[in-house]
């Protein structure tokens, strides 16, 4: 047997804390997945069977839409990373500038970029007039919530654009995207907010900002777009956010047990959504913390999904100030629909336990 499969890894005893990188597909995604994976047909094609599948798909778009409060265009894609990858090399703009806080997936496509100064919070304070700017609405790590319409206003008085990368936030709190101070694209992953993996969509206000490709979706995304995807994705949208609430809730409390540990929050005094915190534990490495997490069944990270297999120090952390000791004793810790009080008290007694004080 490989020595890479694991079997049965998730068991009843198993605590799964990792829900900014994939949570569960929903019961009403997997349910929508399955009617999809009936309609076989391709969405492209012009018989009847074909033209079915399109119908389907373009319900699907508008559901999506309206399940955002997006008015603009929807563009499938495989995911966030395509889509920022979209955004990001075909905009028709000179010059673009992200924020060092970024995901991995937009630092990799904008190497040699301006670098916007970011607060001890990570906050972003800079705009470049006429730019192209790249600002996550949650960040990834931290969960901190950038004020995007204040920034969107400043960016379009500037005479600049904005792509906002909405994979945390979408399907969880509201997207900042009504008025006329909305970004002009938007990423989004169904991984993320119950739907299936390997499906998200690029939402771009104008289609004349991008430069097309060529094949399907309007022609600025290749490739015979994924029907069961799109409707799980869709479904996933449609469920209600009334857990949002009780996961505040969770994430306070293990906020006050982290400080009475002697503990550190990343961010701490920043608006940050419910679902996302990260942790220091002076004194113990984050590597020797997500071992000593996964004996006992409990699965968290180390910064972002995407990149954290080589553990390197977070550049989201530097970027804040952080010298490399202590951003190397940071964990993340993320909540899903299903995270209760049980398995919140169940993380602190272990992290307690590591720590070196009484469970």
């Amino acid at each position: 047997m490989s020595p890479y499969i694991v079997v049965n890894p998730v068991s009843a005893s198993s605590l799964y804390l990792d829900h900014a990188a994939t949570t569960p597909v929903s019961e009403a995604a997997k349910q929508a997945m399955m009617e999809g994976l009936d309609r076989w047909a391709n969405p492209s094609s012009p018989h009847a069977a074909g033209r079915a599948a399109r119908a389907a798909l373009e319900d699907a778009r508008a559901r999506i839409k309206a399940a955002l409060g997006w008015s603009g265009t929807v563009i499938f894609t495989s995911g966030a990373s395509e889509a920022i990858s979209i955004a990001l090399t075909r905009v028709k703009a000179e010059n673009i500038v992200t924020s060092p806080v970024e995901h991995d997936a937009v630092l990799r496509v904008t190497k040699g970029a301006q670098r916007l100064g970011t607060d001890e919070n990570g906050l972003v304070h800079d705009v470049v007039a006429g730019a192209l700017h790249a600002i996550q609405h949650v960040n990834n790590e931290t969960g901190v919530i950038q004020p995007i319409p204040q920034l969107m206003k400043r960016i379009r008085e500037a005479g600049g654009l904005l792509f906002c990368d909405c994979a945390q936030s979408a399907g969880k709190i509201d997207l900042p995207v009504s008025g006329d101070d909305r970004p002009d694209m938007v990423a989004i992953s169904a991984c993320k907010f119950g739907g299936a993996p390997g499906v998200g969509a690029l939402l771009v206000r104008d289609l004349t900002l991008l430069h097309p490709s060529g094949g399907q979706e309007q022609g600025y995304r290749g490739g015979t777009e994924n029907l069961p995807g799109v409707l799980a994705m869709a479904a996933a949208l449609e469920e209600s956010r009334d857990w949002m609430g009780e996961a505040l809730r969770l994430r306070i409390l293990l906020d006050s047990a982290i400080i009475a540990g002697g503990g550190e929050i990343v961010a701490g005094d920043a608006p940050r959504i419910p679902t996302i915190a990260s942790y220091r534990m002076p004194g113990k490495a984050a590597r020797a913390q997500l071992i000593q997490f996964d004996m006992a069944g409990i699965a968290v990270s180390a910064g972002s999904a995407c990149s954290s297999g080589t553990l390197k120090t977070s550049p989201v952390l530097k970027a804040m100030g952080w010298d490399d000791k202590a951003a190397d004793e940071v964990v993340r810790v993320s909540f899903g629909r299903g995270t209760s009080e049980d398995d919140v008290r169940r993380f602190i007694a272990q992290w307690r336990k590591i720590a070196g004080l009484t469970a």
